[in-house]
């Protein structure tokens, strides 16, 4: 999410813009499915050992782990824009609250076209944002710390034993099932409108499941949109380049949270049989470890991003990504278009046919031309197409998008 303030800052736009790269790797090698795919679907993409060795390395490095980048940096944002209107003598909260509502209907329209959007959930998610910022700093680190740790999971698994939340679905975990091959079949050889269709309603409430259920994805999600609104209050990105000694603590306790969380991962699954599905409390702790692994390398990623950008060389690399990460809303629903015209049946109708080594490279190539496009997008207009359209609608005003520059 852009800041309203003028003065960007860098670091931020290109930890954003790296962010959305690997969520574009984890979704175009995913097929843009969204969903549980049928064993056809991975038999016919893992066909080599290059194959297996992209599927692990995202499973491993980047699955989880930049879209938890991506929600932290939508916490930091926010308080950005708060903290922005409380410097000018503006409650922000409503407004920001109206801004959500939009970013709502632009998340429904994507969702469309892809089930796995997240600009829906952040959209709701947000709204509990607002009450926090006023929140002692304590409170709101020790609610994102109960998170982490599977609260949110540990509830829903109480009431709901690991069935839908929201749907009546006997064999949700099983991999053969009609509907998961309804829903394969759909997106291999459906037209446009019948995706949309098996996505306005249904693909809702399938996320709304992962979301909310025993997976609890959104619950780790707010707590990365906490630790997003604690970084924005004690500054850290205003005095990055000096304050050298919480990078420093950041990473040493990442490192030590991971080998406790993979102990724990480990040491759960290693006592349950996952063909039964996740029905059972050691389960739960199993997956709570994946959250922590995923929290744990989230923070390395960060503590090491900001650790390099302090570096001449890799500094000039990686600011690269800025004009990516400032065009991020553009660019996000944009490579799902385009990823799913090259896949669906609708488009090309390539889904399944093409192993997870060519989709990496074509993500990589996606990745090259959105940001090459960004940045002279960027030299002539002040915002992305969607960012200026959330901006001017947010502020009900027609905010000039050509640079004064570039204007007779």
């Amino acid at each position: 999410m852009p800041e309203t303030n003028t003065q960007r800052i860098e670091i931020i736009d290109a930890l954003r813009g790296f962010a959305l790269a690997g969520i574009a790797i984890c979704h175009v090698v995913e097929n843009y499915i969204g969903a549980m795919a049928p064993p056809s679907f991975y038999e016919g993409v893992s066909v080599g050992v290059a194959d297996k060795v992209v599927d692990a390395f995202i499973g491993i490095f980047l699955r989880g782990k930049f879209i938890a980048l991506f929600s932290f940096l939508f916490g930091l944002s926010f308080f950005i824009q708060m903290d922005n209107g409380n410097k000018k003598g503006l409650a922000f909260g409503g407004r920001f609250l109206w801004r959500l509502i939009l970013l709502l209907l632009i998340g429904y329209v994507h969702s469309l076209f892809y089930r796995g959007d997240i600009l829906t959930i952040y959209a709701l998610l947000g709204v509990f944002l607002i009450p926090f910022y006023k929140v002692n700093t304590k409170w709101v680190l020790g609610f994102a710390l109960v998170l982490f740790l599977g609260l949110g999971r540990y509830i829903s698994f109480y009431f709901t034993n690991g069935d839908h939340l929201f749907l009546d679905v006997p064999d949700m975990g099983d991999p053969n099932s009609p509907r998961v091959l309804d829903y394969y079949n759909t997106l291999k050889s459906g037209s446009l409108i019948d995706v949309f269709k098996t996505n306005a309603v249904e693909g809702h409430l399938d996320k709304l499941n992962f979301q909310y259920g025993v997976f609890g994805r959104g619950y780790f999600t707010f707590a990365f949109f906490l630790i997003g609104l604690y970084v924005g209050r004690i500054g850290f990105f205003k005095r990055f380049r000096e304050d050298k000694k919480m990078t420093k603590k950041v990473l040493i306790g990442a490192g030590i949270s991971l080998v406790v969380a993979l102990g724990i991962t480990a040491g759960a699954f290693a006592n349950v049989n996952l063909e039964t599905g996740f029905n059972n409390w050691i389960s739960m702790i199993g997956l709570s470890g994946m959250d922590l692994a995923n929290f744990s390398m989230t923070l390395l990623y960060l503590a090491l991003f900001v650790i390099l950008y302090r570096k001449a060389k890799p500094e000039r690399f990686l600011k690269r990504f800025a004009p990516y990460g400032r065009m991020a809303l553009t660019n996000y629903v944009l490579q799902s278009i385009i990823g799913t015209f090259i896949l669906f049946g609708w488009g090309l109708g390539y889904l399944g046919e093409i192993s997870n080594a060519y989709t990496f490279l074509i993500a990589l190539a996606l990745i090259a031309f959105q940001m090459w496009y960004s940045a002279r997008w960027l030299h002539y207009f002040q915002y992305g197409p969607l960012e200026w359209l959330w901006r001017s609608l947010t502020f009900f005003r027609r905010y000039p998008m050509r640079r004064k520059n570039d204007q007779d």
